[in-house]
């Protein structure tokens, strides 16, 4: 198991100026980092594994498909085209920066609704988006975390139960799925069980409290998660997304009205004591 950190906390975007925070998460403890790819070229990506290379930091990434790139689900033959573009650029990103998985709700931009549940015509044409951008992914030797994400955010892919579903229906190696502690405390019935739902095709866990803030400082109760992921074998990356209001649009986007933690260490550090204490008392 590896225990990695989200640097959404602080950016959409890390630059240099990350270097002391990414320092203090190496410092604390962490194997990596959750990387946003949400701009730049691959050449500045490229630089930044540099920087994570001599400080010791693996990496992971995260992207979404932004509604003004295009949308894979849509009628619009141009839509759907452009989101592949993007894709395309994400995974270039990516390959730069050295991570071999990148995680998120890959599959509709969020925030956009229809008034209905997912239809089977924008099914089929998820499907065959996500084989051809899994043929894209598997060339660079990259892994695809599909992020089902609560009902406020999307509709399309809410639920482990609808992500094992459909990525056994796009049936692509490079097509995988991930578990999110928050998402799944607002859909799941069964927060733990839905861990065993997902298994067979789960490559990325987030580990995120209920108030997207301190992980151990919410009402999720973690000891279970950790005791099912070590029972059905799991010894990927649990990686900590913490969301606060140091960046407005991201505030905005994420919902943080107020704030959930007095300063972003007490997240890391508690957060990665949180994660290595309930992981080992799971064993």
């Amino acid at each position: 198991m590896k225990i990695g950190f989200n640097m959404l906390l602080w950016t959409t975007h890390v630059t240099e100026d990350h270097v002391p925070i990414l320092k203090a998460l190496k410092a604390t403890g962490y194997d990596g980092v959750e990387i946003p790819v949400f701009e730049g070229e691959p050449e500045h990506f490229r630089k930044i594994a540099g920087i994570l290379e001599d400080l010791g930091l693996e990496r992971t990434a995260v992207a979404i498909i932004p509604g003004d790139a295009g949308d894979p689900l849509s009628p619009d033959a141009s839509r759907r085209k452009g989101a592949a573009d993007h894709m395309r650029w994400v995974l270039d990103c990516v390959e730069a920066v050295g991570a071999t998985t990148v995680c998120g709700p890959m599959h509709q931009p969020l925030g956009e609704f229809t008034g209905e549940g997912p239809q089977p015509e924008e099914r089929e044409r998820g499907i065959a988006f996500h084989r051809e951008i899994g043929d894209y992914a598997a060339r660079a030797g990259i892994t695809l975390a599909l992020e089902a994400i609560n009902r406020f955010e999307c509709y399309f892919l809410t639920s482990m139960a609808e992500l094992i579903d459909y990525t056994g229906a796009v049936d692509h190696p490079a097509i995988r799925g991930m578990y999110d502690t928050f998402h799944a405390n607002i859909e799941e019935k069964d927060p733990v069980a839905a861990i065993r739902t997902i298994a067979p095709r789960m490559v990325h866990v987030h580990i995120s409290e209920n108030d997207r803030g301190t992980p151990g400082r919410g009402h999720i109760d973690f000891a279970p998660v950790y005791r099912t992921l070590r029972e059905i074998g799991y010894d990927g990356w649990l990686t900590i997304e913490a969301f606060g209001r140091a960046l407005p649009d991201l505030a905005a986007a994420t919902r943080m009205w107020r704030d959930m933690f007095p300063a972003p260490e007490q997240v890391y550090e508690e957060g990665f004591r949180s994660i290595r204490d309930g992981w080992n008392a799971a064993g």
